[in-house]
């Protein structure tokens, strides 16, 4: 097959030549997530010819749910109410609820009154879950078996049914007031003799979430317990849906990439393939604050006129301190704010966290400065200002093992996400600390580095 680019050439002078019967058999033979970087290429009269290829073989909804968030307001300008209202009533629930998130307020109510009513009221029922939460990834399709039922009657049941195989990795056991008792893995089910009584067959206490429990909950639940899928329950243990595990992938993606891109200063919405309107308003703010916080790095250095005027080979060291400690700050903190999205490490247990990456960052601070003081001996035959280096980067890194590690588990206990500004934050104290520490040393040893 080959490549998006050279499918995307291909198909457009298919397209351009009326050739649609040969353009349709190009776009059947990719999978639905290969045709999503097809389609950024297109312009918006070739998005709908294509996207009318697609709906023509049922293609278009599992088309649209793959592609990537930015690219879908360009794919739904191209597309009338109608046509969309027909793509969403052919997606799952949680893939609808996502498309409809992604439409634009002035449109969104008009396409969604074009929906069956049953699936309206299952929009508004999903939609009262706050936004992140269990019930807002949930599918509202599941088997849920009689504790009385036998095992023939529970397998009649899901063939009666006919639900979609994505919904029966587990089979849910409820009382008569349909409130969660039990789970039965489909295999178990199969292999039981026909009249086995669900009862016997099921695991009693499962694990599960309730609706409004923060989906990344979920994430980390699914990947301690190895499950395929987790029941999602009321107050009262009443089940409403089921999270499979396609859809944790989605929620664990989505979760490393918000954490990633907050570290970084960026909002989750700047993606590839989002105007460069957008991308210049959502991180110029970031940019300025940390500008603003550069400024305050270098009125340290102000602060040292005099010993730079008289000791100029200090700056040439500035640099290595600021870049060791940055880079020992941010190992620390990706560290840190790792184990707390995968919820290894609370406030409460973190001290040990914090003693280990401080010590860790002595280490390295203390052979990185023991290296760096040993070159500016050589390089300026000074020994004093190779041993105000080794004693700074020391010095540096501890604090930068403490910043990496403080400043993400004190934004979980205020109730923040410790991914929001914490590389700002760190990389400019880490700055702030380094040259006040080595400038500050060095004007001590000012008589005997001169």
């Amino acid at each position: 097959m080959p490549n998006a680019q050279e499918t995307t050439r291909i198909l457009r002078r298919l397209l351009a030549s009326g050739m649609h019967a040969r353009a349709q058999r190009l776009l059947a033979r990719m999978r639905p997530a290969d045709r999503g970087p097809v389609l950024s290429g297109l312009t918006p009269p070739e998005i709908r010819t294509v996207i009318d290829l697609l709906f023509e073989q049922h293609r278009a909804a599992s088309t649209l749910i793959e592609l990537p968030p930015e690219l879908l307001p360009q794919v739904f300008d191209a597309l009338g109410d109608q046509r969309l209202a027909d793509i969403f009533q052919r997606l799952e629930l949680d893939d609808r609820v996502q498309l409809v998130d992604c439409l634009d307020p002035e449109r969104r109510d008009d396409v969604v009154g074009l929906l069956p009513q049953s699936q309206r009221e299952e929009l508004i029922q999903i939609e009262a879950y706050p936004e992140s939460s269990a019930g807002r990834v949930m599918i509202t399709e599941f088997v849920a078996l009689d504790v009385q039922m036998t095992a023939q009657a529970a397998i009649d049941r899901i063939r009666a049914e006919g639900i979609d195989s994505e919904s029966i990795l587990y089979l849910y056991v409820v009382d008569d007031k349909s409130r969660l008792e039990g789970v039965v893995p489909i295999r178990r089910l199969v292999a039981a003799a026909p009249d086995t009584r669900v009862e016997d067959l099921m695991i009693r206490d499962p694990v599960f979430v309730q609706a409004d429990a923060d989906q990344e909950e979920v994430a980390q639940m699914v990947g301690r317990y190895n499950l395929l899928a987790v029941p999602v329950v009321d107050e009262e243990r009443r089940i409403l849906g089921v999270i499979t595990v396609d859809d944790v992938i989605e929620v664990i993606n989505e979760e490393a990439t918000e954490d990633m891109y907050l570290l970084a200063g960026l909002s989750e919405e700047d993606r590839v393939f989002s105007p460069a309107h957008h991308a210049i308003r959502k991180r110029l703010p970031w940019m300025l604050l940390n500008l603003g916080a550069t400024f305050a790095a270098a009125g340290v250095v102000g602060l040292f006129e005099r010993t730079l005027d008289e000791i100029v080979a200090l700056a040439f060291f500035m640099p290595v301190v600021a870049g060791m400690g940055g880079n020992g700050g941010i190992q620390a903190l990706t560290v840190i704010t790792r184990a707390i999205a995968l919820g290894e490490i609370e406030f409460s247990s973190g001290l040990r966290a914090v003693v280990k990456e401080v010590s860790v960052a002595i280490v390295i601070g203390a052979v990185t400065g023991l290296v760096s003081g040993m070159l500016a001996w050589l390089w300026q035959g000074n020994p004093v200002l190779g041993a105000v280096l080794f004693v700074t980067m020391m010095l540096t890194m501890a604090v930068a093992g403490i910043l990496g590690a403080v400043v993400p588990l004190t934004l979980k206990a205020l109730g923040q996400d410790p991914a929001v500004g914490s590389g700002v934050f760190v990389t400019t104290l880490t700055d702030i600390v380094g040259f006040a520490a080595f400038l500050g040393i060095g004007t001590l040893m000012l008589d005997r580095l001169v």
